[in-house]
């Protein structure tokens, strides 16, 4: 499925900023699940220094400066990707190893090889660990219950149990509270399965992107009116390891695979949910991956406006 995504984000000051820095994530990269035909970013005011390298996770993060007095700061970001089916049937998730073996996996040995995964199994700024994500994941995680099973099921419930409420929370909402209220957004829903899953010792990882909604029959699309979304990726290492290669490079590299769950839409799949997902950018939580962030001088309230657009390239061949 090829896709065009128009993410436009402004920011409008009072008084002006004087100077300011940022970094975003807005710039998908190319996948096993996607391929990035085109992406740029387009910024008002211009800045003076703009560069755009890979983060830590693997994501395209771009920098730049705007030593200029203003008022108004907009940033466009365009995108055409094309998205691939990666088949994995469903049947397949009861081969997946039991739960307790994947976080034994985990769990430090001296001398043992080193998994680069293991990083998304310990705390985070958004996800700190609490008993309740433990007593909710319980009833899904039995014993010698397959992983992936286990991580379907507790999608489903968060799927099931919680009410999708916009403006219920913000960015600041701790997962612990959306888990209590039993309500949320796509990010609570996503930091709680998140912090239900490291419970257990499992890694898991936040996914921020988007998602083509549908139009109902015989209506336009309202250009501006979709959102972005998040998911997660639950890991699942191979049962058997390269004895060669692990004892060669001291890790398990490429001895894994990444499992992606949306317990907003209770789907999932081997490193998308489907063809209709678009990942932009993959880390610990939302604070790796915010699409923007940065440091002003001045600017002492500001108001927001995000619009973003995701379209099928078959409906803009339809376009006038």
């Amino acid at each position: 499925m090829r896709l065009h995504i128009t993410h436009t984000t402004t920011y409008h000051y009072v008084p002006q900023v004087n100077t300011a820095q940022h970094m975003a994530h807005l710039l998908p990269t190319t996948m096993a699940t996607q391929t990035v035909q085109h992406a740029e970013l387009l910024i008002t005011p211009t800045p003076a220094v703009t560069s755009t390298h890979g983060d830590v996770f693997g994501n395209n993060r771009t920098f730049f400066s705007l030593p200029v007095a203003h008022d108004t700061l907009s940033i466009t970001a365009k995108s055409t990707v094309e998205t691939h089916f990666v088949s994995y049937p469903p049947e397949h998730a009861l081969t997946t190893p039991a739960w307790e073996n994947v976080r034994e996996h985990f769990v430090y040995h001296s001398g043992a090889a080193w998994d680069a995964a293991t990083e998304y199994v310990f705390a985070s700024p958004y996800v700190q660990p609490h008993p309740d994500f433990a007593d909710y994941a319980r009833a899904s995680f039995v014993p010698a219950r397959p992983v992936l099973v286990a991580a379907c099921d507790l999608m489903s419930r968060i799927h099931q149990e919680f009410t999708y409420q916009s403006a219920s929370t913000d960015i600041n909402t701790p997962a612990l509270v959306a888990l209590k209220s039993r309500q949320g957004v796509c990010q609570d829903f996503a930091h709680i399965l998140i912090g239900c899953l490291r419970t257990q010792g499992l890694a898991a990882r936040y996914v921020s992107g988007y998602l083509v909604t549908e139009v109902p029959e015989g209506q336009p699309r309202l250009i501006g009116s979709d959102a972005s979304h998040a998911w997660v990726s639950v890991y699942v290492p191979h049962a058997l390891a390269d004895a060669a290669e692990t004892q060669r490079t001291g890790a398990l590299a490429n001895h894994g695979q990444w499992f992606d769950l949306d317990p907003t839409n209770n789907r999932w799949g081997l490193s998308s949910p489907g063809i209709d997902y678009v990942t932009l950018a993959t880390g610990r939580d939302y604070a790796d991956v915010s699409p923007l962030r940065g440091v002003i001088h001045g600017g002492a309230s500001h108001t927001l406006e995000v619009g973003v657009t995701v379209q099928p390239a078959s409906e803009l061949a339809l376009a006038p």
